[in-house]
């Protein structure tokens, strides 16, 4: 009971505390409050509201604003003042958002937006995302709802992709981050959990890993990352269809293996970013086998064809991987970010990241309760509650809607391709195999016309595509990403690009 009365009176002596700061804050108005909670919350309500009806407003009206415009210097300038001293009204702070960031976004929202590989969001992720960051849920670990929400989305991977229900999957920022957590445990399964304290000097052989000429630039940079050093990266020669030459990789496999290195990696992948290739992952998958090699799949945007009945023959073999990364932002439209790694082999995974810190203990009950937590799965301890959107848009639309959306888009860039292949200003260079299309002007060989197309489509505000290089040339380059991107946008865009090229060639840039 002593006990008992003691917290009492430490609780009425915290409350009078806070009483007397109260008093201050209405006694000198210019003092810092004690707290960070809205003094009036019905007028916080009122202004929140408010913000979320400008979201819904701007969402509602996309197609009726430019695709993107540059801030003017007046605006930037106002990015560059000093460090805000004093607090400002949320009222004041919408208005500056409304006038001085909302028109000048990257506009991957437009449906005239093609450039790279851009999600483009949906209100019921928007509204997900506002309540992932009221609950302010910190996922690293713990026990509480927000990690059962993201083991249910490793489940409905691991099902999605044919592989076990006890596969282990870790939200990450993005494919970039989880193409790192790949190499890493990669390398755990390869020279054993040891490597993690002895480090890459008491390995015995140097390391090797494998994928496409195509491959993304991220597999370099997580080879870099984990210490195994970007030169020991085999870029493996495409075929005509730009998938990795299976039968290359194996030469290269065999070359480094005479002359005493250590291959461990191959990455296929699931849409390249030029073109959307898909390598031959079944191919690849017997060859990685026979190899006893970590078959990791880089499946960005393209993994997610499993979601549709007609597109998921095209990623057959994606079920034999060891592991996958995906982005739920991209062809999902999750808000950004929301990437994921999947791992068949949940014990390596956990081996790879798992820390004995005391301050990371485990209790058989209370918060601190449960065996496995996020932060054994990946390099982040403190992480957001990327799950919910991710939950909310699964749940809201369903997987047979997304499936739909996305083998829409791909229609969708092959209305896009026969557009091209009738011009008479533009020509093919690469086949629409998913959603994205590779064209340039006939005859300009440099392709210095197709780069200045580009910048003149994005001042002009009517449309955003991106430039690639394809056998050394630039080219214009379309990714039909978009959920509100339709057969009609595509004749407006090729109306632009091709009046686009007659003004540049008259000397004339957008008005």
């Amino acid at each position: 009971m002593g006990r008992s009365r003691r917290l009492l009176k430490s609780l009425a002596s915290e409350e009078r505390a806070l009483s007397r700061s109260r008093k201050i804050d209405r006694d000198a108005p210019d003092a810092p409050r004690a707290d960070l909670d809205p003094a009036d919350w019905d007028a916080f309500a009122e202004d929140a509201h408010r913000g979320l009806d400008l979201m819904i407003d701007y969402l509602r009206g996309v197609r009726q604003r430019k695709v993107w415009q540059p801030a003017p210097e007046a605006v930037r300038a106002r990015f560059r003042a000093a460090l805000p001293q004093k607090g400002k009204p949320l009222a004041g702070l919408i208005d500056e958002f409304e006038q001085f960031m909302l028109p000048y976004a990257n506009g991957n929202l437009h449906p005239l937006f093609m450039g790279w590989v851009h999600g483009a969001g949906t209100p019921v992720g928007m509204v997900a995302d506002m309540l992932a960051a009221g609950l302010n849920a910190n996922c690293g670990g713990r026990d509480h709802i927000a990690i059962e929400v993201e083991k249910e989305i490793a489940l409905w991977l691991a099902e999605a992709f044919g592989f076990s229900p006890e596969s282990s999957g870790v939200f990450v920022t993005g494919t970039s981050m989880a193409n790192l957590v790949a190499a890493v445990v990669a390398r755990t399964k390869t020279l054993g959990e040891p490597v993690r304290r002895g480090g890459l000097r008491a390995a015995e052989r140097q390391l090797v890993a494998y994928a496409s000429q195509e491959a993304h630039g991220s597999i370099e940079r997580a080879l870099e990352i984990a210490g195994i050093g970007s030169a020991f990266l085999r870029r493996i020669r495409v075929d005509a269809a730009r998938r990795m030459d299976a039968q290359a990789l194996g030469a290269a496999i065999a070359k480094d293996r005479a002359e005493g290195l250590l291959p461990f990696f191959v990455v296929g992948s699931a849409g390249t970013v030029n073109t959307g290739a898909i390598d031959a992952l079944d191919a690849l998958a017997d060859l990685s086998a026979d190899e006893g090699l970590w078959f990791h799949v880089d499946g960005a945007f393209g993994a997610l064809c499993v979601l549709s009945p007609e597109l998921k023959p095209l990623v057959k073999g994606i079920e034999r991987a060891d592991s996958i990364a995906l982005d739920f932002h991209k062809w999902l439209h999750v808000p950004y970010d929301a990437g994921f790694f999947l791992c068949r082999h949940p014990q390596v995974h956990r081996e790879t990241f798992m820390s004995t810190a005391a301050y990371l203990a485990r209790a058989p009950r209370g918060l601190a309760a449960a065996d496995i937590w996020p932060c054994d799965l990946g390099p982040d301890l403190s992480r957001g509650f990327r799950a919910l959107k991710t939950w909310f848009t699964f749940q809201a639309y369903g997987a047979e809607r997304l499936g739909a959306v996305i083998a829409r888009t791909c229609r969708v860039a092959r209305h896009l391709e026969g557009l091209i292949a009738a011009s008479t200003v533009f020509e093919l260079c690469s086949r629409a195999r998913l959603n994205i299309v590779c064209f340039g002007v006939k005859g300009d060989s440099s392709g210095e016309l197709n780069r200045e197309i580009v910048m003149d489509l994005h001042e002009s505000g009517l449309a955003a595509p991106s430039t690639t290089r394809l056998d050394g040339r630039p080219v214009i380059r379309a990714a039909i990403v978009n959920h509100r991107t339709a057969e009609a946008d595509m004749e407006v865009f090729v109306a632009a690009a091709e009046a686009s090229a007659a003004r540049l060639r008259a000397g004339r840039r957008a008005p």
